[in-house]
């Protein structure tokens, strides 16, 4: 019995053996499967040359273009006046800004005043009588004289006699000693330049001011300047006149300016090149930071595409036939973003955006709106 049930084992294994034989020989001659070509999908564009404007930004901080800083030449207390000398008020052309006391050399201005004309009036007798031609004359600038007035310029001198008797008397040297003392005693008020506002405030009143000491900060907020510093090669691109687009930083203000002047020097050191951006508006406030966009130039027959999209090695990815290859391009200038190429033909087929692990030889297939879809399928 034992053998008999060793004899059915051994049969059934090897019935086993031949099946699975004959399952591994079925097996390897089945074809291996193909992997399927994988298409890559990249956005295009097709190249169509035209004038690109070269826009060079630069940023800076506004200043008013119209600024006083308030100095005393003189030294007294500082009296009230009819606004107070604090930051923000405004002042019209003319108006007093600033008056120191001068009572005591007022008193000394007219003192020399008085002593001029004592010297006048006494030698009018002589005049009468030596120079009776040119004795009207000065009795005439006598009759004028006003000691609460500025005083008036001398008569004119018609001889040599005259010129000589005058001087002799040391009439002309009190005549300029006064009007020395005179242009001192003008130097207690200061006056506003014109029309503006107070942006800075170094003493109140009651204080003494000293002769030197800085006093404030005076602009017209109307116009306002911004400089910025621009690379040389744009030395001779660069004219007074050329309009200019500013723009906060939030990007929600836009401004329009000029460039009023191009600085004639190079820094040595940066190796740039300042111009200067006149901008009128009343939302405008000193020390604003501004961006602006100078057109510098424009480039005929050029493109402008993404600078990730040219190589090192100055080349930039084209379609042929559903395929990537590369062309070599001419760069002609460099913005944040940006680049400007020329000596690429028309009509070429180009990269809009830039495909990650891209190589020559790379089979793709442009990116198709919906409407692209249906107009391909009818």
């Amino acid at each position: 019995m034992r053998n008999i049930i060793l004899s059915i084992i051994g049969l059934l294994l090897i019935v086993g053996s031949f099946f699975v034989a004959k399952q591994l020989i079925a097996n390897k001659k089945k074809p291996k499967p193909v992997a399927a070509k994988v298409v890559k999908t990249v956005f295009t564009d097709t190249v169509q040359n035209t004038t690109i404007p070269i826009v060079i930004p630069a940023q800076g901080n506004l200043t008013a273009k119209q600024r006083v800083e308030l100095y005393s030449e003189v030294q007294g207390v500082f009296r009230s006046g009819s606004k107070l000398f604090k930051p923000g008020q405004t002042y019209r052309k003319g108006q007093t800004l600033i008056r120191v006391d001068a009572s005591e050399y007022y008193a000394s201005v007219q003192s020399s005043k008085s002593n001029l004309y004592n010297s006048i009036a006494a030698i009018m007798p002589d005049l009468r009588l030596d120079f009776p031609d040119v004795f009207q004359k000065w009795q005439s600038y006598l009759n004028s004289f006003d000691l609460n007035k500025t005083t008036p310029k001398l008569p004119e001198m018609t001889s040599d006699k005259e010129n000589y008797f005058i001087t002799g008397r040391g009439i002309i040297t009190n005549y300029y000693n006064v009007k020395n003392l005179e242009q001192r005693l003008a130097k207690y008020t200061i006056s506003a330049p014109f029309s503006g506002i107070l942006t800075q405030a170094l003493a109140s009143e009651g204080s003494l001011i000293r002769n030197g000491q800085k006093l404030g900060e005076f602009i017209n907020p109307s116009v306002y300047e911004m400089e910025v510093a621009l690379s040389k090669s744009f030395a001779n691109i660069l004219k007074a006149g050329e309009s200019v687009t500013l723009n906060s930083l939030d990007k929600t203000e836009i401004y329009q300016g000029i460039v009023s002047r191009v600085n004639g020097s190079i820094d040595a050191t940066t190796q740039t090149i300042t111009a200067y951006i006149e901008v009128k508006n009343p939302n405008l406030k000193e020390g604003m930071y501004l961006e602006a966009n100078l057109n510098a130039k424009s480039i005929d027959n050029a493109i402008q595409i993404d600078r990730n999209l040219l190589s090192d090695d100055q080349q930039i990815f084209i379609i042929k036939d559903s395929l990537l290859d590369v062309m070599p391009a001419k760069p002609i200038h460099f913005s944040e973003t940006k680049v400007v190429l020329k000596d690429v033909p028309n009509g070429t087929i180009i990269l809009k955006r830039q495909v990650p692990g891209a190589y020559a030889g790379m089979l793709v297939k442009p990116y198709l709106k919906k409407e692209e879809v249906k107009n391909t399928n009818n």
